[in-house]
């Protein structure tokens, strides 16, 4: 069984400590990606389950056994890496069964074992090119084929669609999804790029700063985020913000987000217990962009803004528009007809909202 857990480990660089006590248990078989901004400790994280870096406190353990002095190369793993590293004096067969044939496999097992990889792959037909003359997603599949042949427990991605364009990066995803469907082992795949990890993860790790902010499946973390962090790097386009604050409404129990005098936003009653703590206090209401649509006079929860920046996107429209100092980003129909410099009306749905407590970050 290929479980992975890492269990308070840490990593220090000279004086800096980069990654904090993180704790994550992998299943066998679960697509786990690590996500967060540039320096979050993702990928130092993936190189100390590799063996690539020392693990200054904690221990990881691949199958049954703590790995945390095993070599690289005994721990059973398989990296593929965002440079595709193949040697360019080899065809893609050579590059695929240079591996085992370093660890003296049988010539017959080899031949099998590459053909397999690359059927799974789509590139039997490329066995005797050589890279300079494979596109970027053939190279990639070629890099991918050379860690599928060894059959590891564990196969680890780090950043491997970064060098690709957009088109390609699309296509590779569905590449990987269906990889990890025939395969049938541990994924623990890197990216900073958040659409890739809700696209491709059974769980989500979102790290900051060398701290954990949030695990959990893709909607889960779209729809119940934490903080404001997740709720913000979770989404694109991100969500939204406006600062206000809850007050009581109709002189009951109802309550309102109150953005000034002009403006202010019935909470719906369902969500009164829940946001009771934040009333009469400072807050941020966070909305996403396809919880705001053009909407006609007399809905419950509108506001007014010009437009500022219009981008058609086919299926729908992203507006820009600026809201009491905050730019906000709606996510509309494409015939709403909106233009630059158009004041328009906009509808929340409030039953959509994350309040969150601007003191701790925290989402209610």
């Amino acid at each position: 069984m290929a479980r992975v857990k890492l269990t308070d480990v840490v990593k220090i660089y000279g004086n800096d400590e980069v990654v904090h006590g993180i704790t994550i248990d992998i299943p066998h078989n679960e697509f786990l990606v690590l996500v967060g901004p540039s320096g979050c400790g993702k990928s130092t994280t993936l190189r100390m389950i590799a063996g690539l870096e020392v693990i200054d406190r904690g221990t990881v353990e691949i199958g049954d056994r703590v790995v945390n002095d095993t070599a690289p190369k005994d721990r059973d793993i398989a990296m593929v890496f965002q440079n595709y590293a193949l040697y360019p004096h080899m065809t893609v067969y050579e590059n695929m069964a240079f591996g085992l044939k370093l660890r003296k496999y049988p010539k017959a097992e080899i031949t099998q074992r590459v053909a397999e990889a690359a059927n799974i792959l789509g590139i039997s037909e490329l066995m005797e090119r050589r890279p300079k003359a494979l596109s970027g997603g053939q190279r990639q599949r070629v890099a991918m084929g050379r860690a599928i042949v060894r059959k590891p427990q564990v196969f680890l991605f780090d950043e491997p669609l970064s060098n690709l364009d957009a088109k390609l990066r699309v296509q590779m995803r569905t590449e990987i999804k269906k990889l990890h469907q025939k395969v049938a082992t541990t994924i623990v795949y890197v990216t900073h790029d958040q659409v890739e990890a809700m696209t491709l993860a059974d769980r989500i790790v979102v790290l900051n700063d060398g701290y954990i902010e949030q695990i959990g499946d893709p909607m889960t973390l779209y729809e119940q985020p934490v903080n404001k962090f997740v709720a913000s790097f979770i989404g694109s386009p991100a969500m939204n913000f406006i600062p206000g604050r809850v007050v009581a409404a109709n002189g009951g129990e109802a309550l309102a987000f109150r953005v000034d005098d002009r403006v202010s936003l019935p909470i719906p009653a369902a969500s009164r217990e829940r946001y009771a703590p934040l009333r009469d206090k400072e807050a941020l209401l966070g909305i996403r962009p396809e919880h705001i649509a053009d909407g006609a006079e007399g809905a419950p929860a509108t506001i007014q803004a010009t437009v500022s920046v219009v981008e058609p996107m086919g299926s729908d429209t992203m507006v820009f528009f600026d809201f009491k100092g905050v730019e906000i980003t709606a996510r509309v129909s494409p015939h709403a007809g909106a233009r630059p410099g158009e004041r328009l009306r906009f509808v929340l749905d409030m039953e959509k909202i994350h309040l969150i407590d601007p003191s701790t970050d925290k989402v209610l």
